[in-house]
């Protein structure tokens, strides 16, 4: 098929799935030289696309396995030992929104909203102009990327010790960074003009990382709802195939205006293709399809993917959240997601913390606000102590380039595991997860479980395992030439006859005896790791 041909027939389905979302009865119109004229043949053609079709062959497949569309027909599954095994990946937020570069990803948002403790909506205007003369959708031919090199991202990601990648696919704000049959914003016809998700799968795969992607499609239906309450190009109906329905996000959440069967359609539509067309590992949902209007949908695209991927090489996984009283996956069916927080004990199921290097964005902005890699390394190792994994996003700039700081950041963990991953990577949770007077509760940022955590200390120990072997992890260093003694491996816990420990990272034998108080081990003078330090004990 020649580009033009593609073009024409993506432009089809796009216009299709516009018109039948806002029943607007002319294609929206070019906003840029980089946006291709829809002629009145494409048009013509649009209306020969027959959804519908399409809609029911994934319902087909969502009941046609061992998985069927029903939240209780999950319960057979079993979360894929890759992924346990896994530990630590990279999320990476990059979009339109790296642009403006201005407090964050939710930028596109706040620029038509007047948000408490925020100032997007004038910034706008002061340093970009009235949001009706320049809105969200001026900054795409500003997002050109052309710096951008997957070689380049996945060496780096490669050097921090991750396992697997989580690119945005989509976020809320409307743009995909793939080849979207569904909408003309994309980066493939518009800004970079390449297929960005193509071009990093294909890098993790010289690098044997484990790839996957993001949804945060479900929130567009309200994301930019601000812009009907001011004037803003919001309001214009050639728009809407960015913008979304703008429905009121308070009246939608709260079920007075619910997204359509059309918007979900397209919902299902949308992430189906990003299925069938990269093979993501795994598939991280944002909190918003938890809501009880998606859920249909949502058993359908999981009963599709899982489905699908028993004939993969590797089975995949999806992550969900949870949201004050939305609730969706049985524990256990799909992989539970945190945002910057965690569990206070070993949690039966594994799951997953999803947090950034940045305490204040998750897409490229000026006035980041780092976290420094030794936090990062304990929340980790507490992490994956309790049966869970890090997830740690960073923020490329708009041309593509990743942050010298993030860069430095990734190098610094990468360095720690590069000692210690043994006590990380293919590990499970011990009989109890640690001890010491460090208190991590459960939660997730809306409650500013990450924020209001203080920081590990001498006191604080983590265990893990990998079959006969143990690792106590020391959050802290108590001290050159001290003993340490550690209450939880006692007689009890720990019955088998201990041969020797060791600090990994370091040559030779340490002393130590155990009694049913406690183990207690002499530490060197001196330790070979910049943060934690990790005692292996062997039998």
């Amino acid at each position: 098929m020649n580009t033009m041909r593609k073009l024409n027939l993506k432009s089809a389905v796009a216009l299709a799935v516009t018109a039948s979302l806002f029943s607007c009865s002319q294609a929206p119109v070019s906003v840029d030289s980089q946006t291709p004229t829809k002629s009145a043949e494409v048009i013509e053609q649009a209306s020969a696309v027959n959804l519908e079709q399409k809609l029911a062959s994934i319902h087909q497949v969502a009941n046609q396995g061992p998985y069927k569309a029903d939240f209780t027909s999950f319960s057979q599954y079993e979360i894929p030992a890759w992924y346990q095994d896994a530990k630590f990946g990279i999320f990476i937020h990059w979009g339109v929104y790296s642009v403006p570069a201005y407090n964050g990803e939710w930028y596109p948002r706040k620029m038509y909203r007047d948000e408490p403790m925020s100032d997007e909506k004038e910034h706008h205007a002061e340093t970009w102009g009235a949001q009706t003369e320049f809105g969200y959708k001026d900054f795409v031919p500003m997002f050109t990327a052309e710096k951008f090199n997957a070689d380049e991202w996945l060496n780096i990601i490669k050097a921090s010790g991750a396992k697997y990648i989580v690119p945005v696919a989509e976020h809320h704000d409307g743009f995909s960074m793939y080849d979207n049959s569904y909408s003309r914003w994309d980066s493939v016809e518009m800004g970079p003009k390449r297929d960005i998700i193509a071009e990093l799968k294909a890098a993790t795969e010289k690098v044997d990382i484990h790839f996957g992607l993001s949804s945060h499609r479900a929130e567009n239906w309200w994301f930019f709802d601000g812009g009907r309450e001011m004037p803003s190009d919001v309001q214009d109906e050639a728009n809407r195939d960015l913008y979304g329905p703008a429905v009121n996000r308070d009246t939608s959440e709260a079920g007075e205006t619910p997204p359509t069967k059309e918007f979900m359609d397209d919902w299902l539509l949308r992430t189906v293709e990003i299925v069938d067309k990269y093979e993501p590992e795994l598939i991280w949902f944002d909190w918003w399809i938890a809501s009880p209007a998606f859920h249909d949908h949502v058993e359908a695209f999981t009963a599709y993917y899982y489905n699908k991927g028993l004939s993969w090489d590797r089975m995949p996984a999806l992550n969900y959240k949870e949201h004050k009283d939305f609730r969706s996956f049985v524990p256990g069916s799909a992989v539970l997601d945190i945002e910057r927080g965690g569990m206070t004990d070993i949690h039966e199921h594994f799951w997953q913390t999803d947090t950034s290097v940045s305490k204040t964005s998750w897409g490229y902005v000026t006035n980041h606000q780092y976290r420094d890699a030794n936090s990062l390394v304990d929340d980790m190792i507490d992490i994956v102590s309790k049966n869970g994994s890090l997830l740690l996003n960073i923020g490329p700039k708009a041309d593509g380039t990743i942050p010298e700081a993030e860069v430095t950041l990734l190098k610094e963990i990468g360095d720690w595991l590069a000692i210690n991953g043994e006590a990380i990577y293919s590990t499970r949770p011990w009989v109890t997860y640690g001890e010491g007077e460090t208190e991590v509760v459960d939660g997730k940022h809306s409650n500013n479980a990450e924020k209001n955590r203080k920081d590990f200390n001498s006191s604080d120990v983590r265990f893990t395992r990998n079959e006969d072997t143990l690792y106590a992890t020391l959050l802290a260093w108590p001290g050159n030439g001290n003993s340490i003694t550690i209450r939880s491996i006692n007689a009890k816990n720990y019955p088998d006859k201990i041969a020797k420990i060791s600090l990994i990272g370091q040559a030779g034998e340490l002393k130590f005896s155990q009694d049913a108080d406690g183990l207690t081990v002499v530490l060197p003078q001196s330790y070979p790791s910049e943060y934690a330090q990790v005692l292996k004990i062997t039998q």
